[in-house]
Parts: structure tokens; C-alpha cells; sequence
């Protein structure tokens, strides 16, 4: 087959500029093939080098007595005692699941799952975090259900809990919807398995499913804006197998165990290419494929289509070579493709034959570690206007506009799609503020949440870069957990213009200032750059996963609340409504500033939550919607309905940060007040727990009446 012609409009379609294309004739002293232009192209892109956002990302916080490994292995990990560490990772699937929803969202679930499980760790839970467009956009209803159909298909036939999340709508992501999936798992300490190839002649083994033209070119898609040539790209998105994936997560397992894995990587983003590079480049070794042994479920194809085809369910090895036999036979037991590629050579190339012709021979480290790196021109934010008065209003009105809006209404009709009991291990299911699954034959568990709040990141990108990892902090410390670490994944738009980096450096700070003041070190993550459709960004979208953990199932703090229960507020009250739920969902409006996060008040009432646990019978954080829809909430899981005694619209919708609401009984509540009063905690009585309605000063309606229209709000939108 005639390879094309290397033209400018070429180049331009694998996303290259052209001074990184002078680059390339420069590192290779010729012009390049039609393969290797396809590598440079896959290495170099945003999905791949991170070259917009490494300079910024080197500055957060990655270490801590608790981490094990850091940012740039296939997922973080974090030690939970008795010799066991939790493996962890957040990751996009955004443009292959606005192009093809369900494949989208399913080959996203898919990969972060063996990201964790390449590690050597079984996987134990998984979360995702959605953003859609508005409700009656004519795309939204379809991607939807697409999007939740593939994150419940792909992980309830792989076998794996997805037990929190969360999931918005705004007409900033009409053109760009967002995609987030999260995967935990655990590991003995002391077996972890890394991607670094070691020894020179050692063979690199192809494992898992066949390769086909699935996906060719999707990492490049995915480092590019969208516009209406859109559906011309529906091939870059890849198909998945979740039960060909659960086999190969049984005989990489199992293949573990028989000491002859030197190094293993998933093959991701870029397929075999990136897998490659990485796993040679982390080794200081160069890698020669050839093309001819890898396992093809199609004819004819070339090895510019198997270098970048992310076909889904394989995985790239470095195997001691006296246990091939050994290796072969697992996984022929799992009926899955074993085959030797290639082998690490001491030059540092990369070369790739096929048909006894090569195809690319390549310096390896250039396409990795040494590929591009860019100081992106960046503004700051300015401040935002100052917020024009807010009416007040009836606020049980202002609750049930709240609750029947997709944003804030049950989102049951989500998750009661995907099996979050599988492994019967689950003890918080979804629904609630963070999800916790036991530490299966032992007392530990630990516990998942995933927060952001867009609209603060966009009027504020510092605070709200702090405040989503306030809030995920608060959510794991209402459940009595621990925090340990975190993962993000920052979703953002073209960090080619000035404003959309302002936005990316800005939310960075405010991240990695939060992470330190609360010891919730970065240890993983994924940067999504360029989302935008016809020059429209989404909201700045810095999504923040967070691990927990409760050393003993008897320090979790439940959500019990009795008749004559007593309400109590942890942290000052200013009645901030800047940027609030209030003001967008009933008013229209998202003026005024971010909520200051005090990230010292954050960490002391945190910490003050944790340690008087056994005076707690429930507790939950507050966020969008504050007080009111914190205690409705909390209503509702109670089965029981409460008074507050405050009536003002700010008092009862402001979203200043920092805030626990906390039901317990009246001797238990003396008790907190003296512990508060020891520890500078701020701690006041808002109201009480009993009869059937939600009363907030004079305004009641029935809680009946509230939670049927609350249960019953998304089917009414999505059907």
C-alpha cells in the first residue's frame, strides 16, 4: 500500500503545528513516514505529553508519609496499614462520549479500570462524574442515557461496584459534555507492579484482546476542538468487551503470581505506541516491535493502523523470558491472545517492522519525556462583579425549585443502573455524600467521593480550585473518614487562549493550596484540555476524587435522626450568595464571587467532626443549596421531617464553606458544645427533628409532598 504524501494539510490533521513539525525534521534529520508522523502525532499531542499543563502540574503536592506512589505510573497509591495500599485514578473519556455516548462512556470505565489493575491490584469500586448541557438541549436526553448506559453495562458485567458520583447540567457543556471515570483498588504493599522495562533482550509481550482499526487516532481527537465535522470522527471511538476485560484482569493476576512480569502497562490513549514509549522511556531503554506477530482481528492492516489503534482489553508486557511457557498458559486459559512483539534494546530507538520492512526507527526518549513542553501565555481572572441584591423569597418555594431542577433533584434513576453491591463489600451505597466499601476480611474500610462546582471556578478559579477539595474533604470527614489523597482530573478548554489557561493556572493554586493545608496530596490524575465546540468552553471543570479511610467500621458516622433530635451547625453562617445554586436555579443568575474557603477553618472543623463521631448520629457536609438543602437531605434519608428556626433567604441558601450539619440527641448535643467550645469550633442550634413536613421558620409543606416530587424529578426530565 502507497503510504500518502507528507503535506502540510497532513500534518495539520494529525494536530502538529508547524514548528513542532520543524521540530520533528529536526530531531530526525528527514523527512518522517506516514508511521511515524502517526506516532509523533499520537506521543506529542495534549491527551499524551501534557505539554500545556506540566509546568503547572509539577507544582502541586504529590508526597506524604501515606504515599507509596505518586503522578506518573498508571494510578496512584496510598498505604492503608497492615501491609495493603489502596491503587487509584481519575481519567476524561469527554469526545469519544459526546461522538458515541455509550462506547464512550463504557472504553472509559474500561480503562481506568486496568489502570488500577495493571498495578496488580483487584478493583474494588468505581465512581464517575458527568456533565451535560442543558436539559432541553436535543442532544442531552440522548447522551444521557448513552453515557449511563455504557458506565452501567461496561462496569456491572465486569464486576465492580460503582458506589458515588456526581452528575450536572448546564449549557455550557451543550457541545461538550464530560465524561470522568474513577477506579480504586487494593493491593499488598509489598506486590505492586510498575510500568518501568528493565534488561537489555527481554521480551515484549502483547496480551489480551486482537487489535482492529477501533479508535485509531483517538488521542489526537481528543486533543482537539470540536466543530461540525464531528460526525467524521465517530471511527476514533473505540468498542468494548467487558467481559473479554475480566478475563484479563483474572490472568494478569494470576499471571502476577508467577514472578514473570518484569513490567506491564494497559494499552490506553495511543495504544500500542504509547504503552511502548512509556514502558521503554520509564526504563531508559529502547523497545523494536514487529508488527507481524501482533494478534489482528482485521485484514490488511498497516502499521500505521496497529501503532494507533486504541482497540480496548490489551495490555504490553516485560516478561523474564525463562517463564514465557509459564505465561503463554495462563493466558491460554483465559482464551486470550498471548504474543511476543518485540524486545528492549540498550539504544535509545524505538523501531517498528512489518513485513520485514521498517516502518519507524525513531529516538525513543524524544517522543516521551523529552517531547514538547510549553509556558502557554496565561491572564488571571479579574474579579467578578460585585452581586446585585437577591429578592427574598418563600423558601420552601425557593427549596422546590431547587429540588425538581435535574441539578439538585434524586438522582436514583442514575445509579439504580449500576450494581453497587456487586462484591458485597459496599456498606454507604450512592446517593449520599460519599460512598464506603469495606476492606474485604477485615474492619478497615474505606471511603470515595468526587466534587467540583464549576460556576465557582469560573467566577474564582483559585477559590473554587479550593473549595472542590474542601468539599470533597468534608464529604469523606461526614462519613468519619479519614482523608488520604486525591486524584483530579482538570477539565478545561483551549489552553491556547490566554483566559482558558488563566482559568488552568489559577484552579491549580487553589488545588494544590487546599490538598497541602489538608494533607490530601495529588497522587494521580488526567488533564482534558480543549473542550470546546465552535470556540464555546465548558465550565473550568477541575474534578477532584478523594479517598477515605475508617480504621475500624465502628468509627463510621451514620444517618440516623429521631423525633426530638436536636440541629446543630458546624461553622459560621455569612449568608454567601455569590455563585450560589439559589441564584442560578431560581433566578437565572451567576453573578457575585466564589465562597472564601478558610482552608485552616476547613481542616480544624474537619478534624473536630472525626473526633467527636461518637456524639454523632448523623451528619452531612454543606455545599450547593446550604442549609436548606442540606437538611432536606437529611430528611429524607431519615424518613422524618425537621424544623429550622431560620427564615432569610440568605441564611438558608447561602453556601459558605466549611459547614457540617449534625443531628444527634439532646445530652449528645451538650456534650459537642462543651468539645466545640475546648476545640474554637464554631457549633449553634439551627433547629430540630420531628413531624411530617420541612418547616423553615412560618413557610412547611408536607415532606411526602417534597420527596415525590424530588424522587420523581429526573425520570420527569429524561424519562
Amino acid at each position: 500500500m502507497t503510504e500518502p504524501a507528507i503535506t502540510p494539510d497532513l500534518i495539520a490533521a494529525h494536530g502538529l503545528k508547524p514548528d513542532e513539525y520543524d521540530r520533528i525534521l529536526e530531531i530526525i534529520g528527514r523527512e518522517p513516514t506516514f508511521t511515524e508522523l502517526g506516532i509523533f502525532s499520537a506521543m506529542w499531542n495534549e491527551h499524551c505529553s501534557y505539554k500545556s499543563s506540566k509546568k503547572w502540574l509539577r507544582t502541586l503536592p504529590t508526597e506524604g508519609p501515606q504515599v507509596i506512589c505518586g503522578p506518573g505510573e498508571n494510578a496512584g497509591i496510598v498505604d492503608i496499614g497492615d501491609g495493603q495500599a489502596v491503587v487509584f485514578k481519575m481519567e476524561s473519556h469527554n469526545h469519544p462520549s459526546y461522538i458515541e455516548p455509550h462506547q464512550g462512556a463504557a472504553t472509559g470505565v474500561g480503562g481506568i479500570l486496568r489502570d488500577v489493575f495493571t498495578m496488580g491490584a483487584r478493583p474494588v469500586a468505581a465512581m464517575n462524574a458527568l456533565s451535560f448541557g442543558e436539559k432541553d438541549h436535543p442532544k442531552t436526553r440522548a447522551l444521557v442515557h448513552g453515557v449511563v448506559e455504557g458506565i452501567g453495562g461496561y462496569g456491572n458485567c465486569f464486576g465492580v461496584p460503582t458506589i458515588g458520583g456526581e452528575t450536572r447540567f448546564h449549557p455550557a457543556y451543550n457541545g461538550n459534555c464530560l465524561v470522568n471515570a474513577f477506579a480504586a483498588g487494593l493491593v499488598d504493599a509489598d506486590r505492586i507492579f510498575y510500568s518501568a522495562a528493565s534488561g537489555v533482550g527481554m521480551p515484549v509481550v502483547y496480551l489480551g484482546a486482537k487489535t482492529g482499526r477501533d479508535g485509531v487516532g483517538g488521542a489526537t481527537m481528543a486533543s482537539a476542538e470540536f466543530d461540525d465535522t464531528i460526525e467524521e470522527k465517530r471511527p476514533t471511538v473505540q468498542v468494548g468487551d467487558p467481559f473479554t476485560e475480566k478475563r484479563l484482569l483474572e490472568a494478569c493476576l494470576e499471571l502476577m503470581e508467577t514472578g514473570a512480569v518484569i513490567s506491564i502497562q494497559d494499552m490506553g490513549a495511543a495504544g500500542l505506541t504509547c504503552s511502548a514509549v512509556e514502558m521503554g522511556d520509564k526504563g531508559r531503554l529502547g523497545i523494536r516491535l514487529t508488527l507481524d506477530h501482533v494478534p489482528q482481528r482485521e485484514t490488511g492492516m498497516t502499521a500505521y493502523e496497529m501503532m494507533l489503534s486504541e482497540s480496548q482489553e490489551r495490555m504490553l508486557m516485560v516478561l523474564r523470558p525463562e517463564k514465557e511457557e509459564e505465561a503463554r498458559a495462563v493466558f491460554e486459559k483465559w482464551d486470550l491472545d498471548f504474543a511476543i512483539v518485540g524486545e528492549t534494546i540498550p539504544e535509545d530507538r524505538f523501531i517498528i517492522v512489518h513485513g520485514n520492512e521498517t516502518k519507524a526507527d525513531l529516538p525513543l526518549s524524544k517522543l516521551s519525556s523529552e517531547a514538547p513542553e510549553y509556558d502557554r501565555p496565561w491572564i488571571e481572572t479579574p474579579a467578578p462583579p460585585e452581586l446585585e441584591p437577591v429578592p427574598e423569597i418563600d423558601p420552601v418555594d425557593a427549596l422546590r425549585a431547587l429540588v425538581t431542577s435535574p441539578n439538585y433533584c434524586s438522582r436514583a434513576w442514575i445509579y439504580t443502573q449500576y450494581d453497587h453491591m456487586v462484591m458485597a463489600d459496599t456498606v454507604v451505597p450512592p446517593g449520599l455524600g460519599a460512598g464506603v466499601v469495606r476492606v474485604h476480611g477485615t474492619q478497615k474500610a474505606l471511603a470515595f467521593t468526587s466534587d467540583v462546582t464549576p460556576r465557582y471556578v469560573k467566577a474564582n478559579p483559585v477559590e473554587g480550585g479550593k473549595q472542590a477539595v474542601a468539599e470533597a474533604f468534608r464529604n469523606l470527614c461526614s462519613v468519619g473518614a479519614r482523608p488520604l489523597a486525591t486524584t483530579d482530573n482538570l477539565n478545561f478548554g483551549n489552553p491556547e487562549k490566554p483566559e482558558i489557561m488563566g482559568q488552568f493556572v489559577g484552579a491549580i493554586k487553589g488545588i494544590g493550596a487546599a490538598c497541602k493545608a489538608l494533607d490530601m496530596p495529588i497522587v494521580s490524575g488526567n488533564v482534558s484540555l480543549y473542550n470546546e465546540t465552535d470556540g464555546q468552553a465548558i465550565l473550568p471543570t477541575p474534578t477532584i476524587g478523594a479517598v477515605g479511610l475508617l480504621d475500624t467500621l465502628d468509627d463510621l458516622i451514620g444517618d440516623t435522626i429521631r423525633e426530638g433530635h436536636v440541629l446543630l451547625l458546624v461553622g459560621e453562617t455569612q449568608g454567601h450568595l455569590g455563585c450560589s445554586a439559589l441564584l442560578w436555579e431560581v433566578f437565572n443568575r451567576e453573578d457575585g464571587d466564589a465562597p472564601p474557603v478558610d482552608l485552616e477553618v476547613e481542616r480544624r472543623n474537619g478534624e473536630f467532626v472525626r473526633a467527636n463521631r461518637q456524639w454523632i448520629n448523623a451528619c452531612t457536609d454543606l455545599s450547593d443549596g446550604g442549609l436548606a438543602l442540606a437538611a432536606f437531605e437529611m430528611a429524607v434519608v431519615g424518613g422524618t421531617g425537621l424544623t429550622l428556626d431560620a427564615a432569610d433567604t440568605a441564611t438558608l441558601f447561602g453556601e459558605d464553606q466549611g459547614r457540617y450539619l449534625i443531628s444527634t440527641s439532646f445530652d449528645k448535643a451538650e456534650a459537642l458544645m462543651v468539645a466545640a467550645g475546648q476545640a474554637g469550633v464554631t457549633l449553634t442550634t439551627v433547629g430540630k427533628v420531628g413531624g411530617d413536613a420541612i418547616r423553615f421558620g412560618t413557610s412547611s409543606a408536607p415532606l411526602d409532598e417534597l420527596r415525590e416530587v424530588w424522587s420523581g424529578a429526573f425520570a420527569a426530565h429524561f424519562g
